[in-house]
């Protein structure tokens, strides 16, 4: 007698289990500390960089300042040798400019002790600047990384997470900010660098880790996310990442792109609202444009945002209350009442209800006005 397989619920639930490698308390943690967090900056030169061309600008100033001792080494007095040649005008200099001042080497005439007072002593001055500016520079840099982190988390309610940075991830984004929203209401999460990096690059907030941990979703502020995209590599990955976002969050509307069909029930038991297959959507895509190129460019210019026709959402208004959907200034596709979506021949969409929302299409802002 074979042994009968869990369901499905129990699988789930096992996976849950393996998923918490550490306890929600420490990813709290991690998630207030700010570590991993990567906020957009203006673009400036790289730390190794300033580090670099201020060590070059404090040697400028010790030659420079070796350069005017030198020139002037006759009104100098070595105790150790009454001759002041290239080197002993390059100690007094080091000795001069970081305040150590052992004496052995002295300006005795009237014109070195003129240009102390004048030119090194002002040398002397930009030297400890450069110096410990960049140690307070450095010294300085974490906290105030920290407290933009600690801004941006106070601040972020009903964002939208982007879990992976990829093609599909980045269309996501642009589509968003194409429908007006904020480059600050969105969060990326990827497990690599260069992507959190092209999110910063774009103005967004990005974070480096594997979003199938807790801790590292928490980074991103998901429990008080209002939308999570899912558009890993790899649909394992995307069953992952849904379940901890849902457990995280049990309100948000979850999007996942997945490349295979069997993996459909998988993701609606894991939590998500939305499922997208990237090769099905793009075969079809394909059959019909070989059918009809016509009909394929049709779907892709509703498919791209901000260009010819777009398909939007959005609630009846009071004018349109109680009319048909044929009446509606724009083109009405579909009518969505409560949780049931309803075809636009349906009978039950004959007529409009106030608290309806429709699916349009309509021309794009600075469209062409067609396909």
């Amino acid at each position: 007698m074979t042994a009968r397989k869990p369901p499905p619920e129990g699988r789930l639930a096992l996976v849950l289990r393996s998923l918490r490698r550490r306890t929600l308390d420490e990813a709290v943690q991690d998630a207030e500390a700010g570590r991993g967090i990567s906020m957009p900056t203006a673009a400036v030169s790289l730390p190794a960089r300033q580090v670099l061309r201020r060590l070059l600008m404090a040697l400028l100033v010790l030659a420079l300042t070796t350069l005017i001792v030198w020139l002037d080494r006759a009104g100098y007095h070595d105790s150790a040798d009454e001759s002041m040649n290239l080197l002993d005008s390059a100690y007094y200099a080091t000795v001069t400019l970081s305040t150590t001042g052992y004496g052995d080497i002295t300006p005795v005439s009237a014109s070195a002790r003129l240009v102390n007072i004048l030119v090194i002593t002002p040398l002397r001055v930009l030297f400890l600047i450069i110096l410990v500016g960049t140690t307070l520079e450095v010294l300085t840099e974490r906290t105030r990384q920290q407290l933009r982190v600690h801004r941006w988390r106070s601040g972020m309610r009903d964002h939208t997470v982007v879990v992976g940075y990829g093609t599909k991830g980045r269309s996501a984004v642009q589509t968003l900010l194409g429908q007006g929203c904020s480059t600050s209401d969105v969060v990326v999460v990827d497990p690599q660098e260069r992507a959190v990096q092209a999110a910063n690059n774009d103005g967004l907030v990005g974070i480096l880790g594997d979003a199938s941990r807790s801790q590292i979703l928490l980074r991103a502020e998901i429990q008080r996310a209002a939308r999570v995209i899912v558009a890993t590599q790899r649909d394992d990955t995307a069953v992952l990442v849904t379940l901890t976002a849902r457990q995280l969050n049990k309100r948000a509307t979850i999007v996942v792109a997945i490349r295979e069909d069997e993996n459909v029930p998988l993701l609606r038991q894991s939590g998500a609202d939305v499922v997208v297959t990237s090769s099905s959507s793009a075969g079809r895509l394909l059959g019909m444009s070989m059918m009809s190129p016509r009909v394929g460019a049709v779907l892709e210019d509703l498919l791209t945002y901000g260009n010819g026709l777009d398909v939007v959402e959005r609630p009846v208004t009071r004018a349109e209350s109680g009319k048909s959907p044929r009446e509606c200034a724009d083109l009405v596709v579909a009518v969505v009442r409560g949780s049931r979506l309803l075809n636009f021949s349906d009978p039950e969409a004959a007529t409009l209800q106030l608290t309806d929302r429709v699916v349009t299409i309509k021309h794009a802002k600075g469209g062409n006005g067609g396909s």
